[in-house]
């Protein structure tokens, strides 16, 4: 079995909203208080941040902060890629989203002959480019960079040439280029998007497994499906952004809330699944914000349960293997 290897990234610079850099030690408070030795139990590094650099001047208003999103980034993608170079099963706990970028970019680095699949558990497509995001915040644009797709055809803003510039080096961090096929892209949860992501998913045929149709249909079959989408993929990164949650049942503790989400049991069914293909070498845990929670620690109480759960199956899974 593979050693697990955890990687703290409290970078929260790509959000809209302060405190999501917060959501790592949120998590591990909610061990504690579980008298839960997790956090004890697996080697771990901490990517450096600069979360100082909130309250620079944002001078590029489609894609604030992005030289030091690129910068922690990049970063993100040297640890990731280091572990999995170690052979590590590697858990990433990340502040906001932006950062996948990294990670995904860091698996590609690690992998750069093998076909990437990429499952991504989320309320949000973040198919946005400074092209055409609305509120120019980077968290909503990682996939973007990872498809290397600017979205030109439905371009809304006038983006200054230094950042053009700076957001191609985005999409080269790892390695040049994309990082893997929309068709090998799968989102499960998207439910709150924009018209211009519509017609990128559409257009790129990125298939969306929405709550009602995994309730109605069943998880079983949704994941059959979608294991057989990525049979030609030779490794898969999971991405679990916890606003895929349902924020009306668990609590608000996320930097883009949205309702008629999955309950807890049902991401820890589509991660075991998925685990069950023997091709996930990665996984992500992200947008945990303890600051904005109307109910204690709720989310990362939830959150670090999924964690435990997954990461349990996975031990168990592999040792008797």
């Amino acid at each position: 079995m593979k050693k697990i290897k955890i990687i703290k990234n409290r970078s929260d610079i790509g959000a809209g909203t302060r405190g999501s850099d917060l959501g790592i030690d949120a998590m591990e408070i909610a061990a504690i208080n579980k008298d839960n030795s997790y956090f004890t139990r697996f080697p771990y590094s901490n990517v450096e941040t600069h979360n100082e650099t909130i309250y620079d001047k944002v001078n590029a208003i489609f894609a604030k902060r992005i030289v030091h999103v690129q910068e922690q980034c990049q970063r993100v993608a040297e640890a990731i890629k280091t572990s999995l170079g170690e052979d590590n099963f590697t858990i990433i706990l990340s502040g906001d989203h932006s950062s996948a970028l990294g990670t995904v970019s860091g698996v590609k680095a690690a992998y750069p002959d093998k076909r990437l699949g990429v499952i991504w558990i989320d309320a949000h497509a973040d198919l946005h480019s400074p092209f055409t995001t609305p509120s120019g915040n980077i968290h909503g644009m990682p996939l973007a960079a990872a498809l290397n797709n600017d979205n030109l055809e439905y371009q809304i803003n006038e983006v200054t040439e230094p950042t053009q510039k700076i957001w191609n080096n985005l999409q080269n961090i790892g390695i040049d280029g994309a990082k893997m096929l929309p068709e090998d892209l799968i989102f499960f949860g998207v439910r709150d998007t924009e018209p211009i992501e519509d017609q990128v998913m559409e257009k790129q045929g990125i298939r969306n497994y929405m709550v009602h149709e995994i309730r109605h249909r069943g998880i079983e079959t949704c994941l059959s499906e979608a294991k057989e989408q990525l049979k030609n993929c030779d490794v898969i990164y999971i991405s679990f952004d916890v606003d895929s949650l349902d924020c009306d049942a668990i609590s608000m503790g996320t930097g883009t809330p949205v309702p008629k989400g999955f309950d807890p049991k049902e991401v820890v069914s589509i991660i075991k699944q998925l685990l069950d293909s023997n091709k996930v070498v990665c996984l992500e845990v992200t947008e945990v914000n303890p600051l904005l929670d109307n109910k204690g620690n709720k989310m990362a109480e939830t959150a670090f349960e999924v964690l435990d759960a997954v990461t349990t199956y996975y031990i168990d899974k592999n040792s008797k293997s």
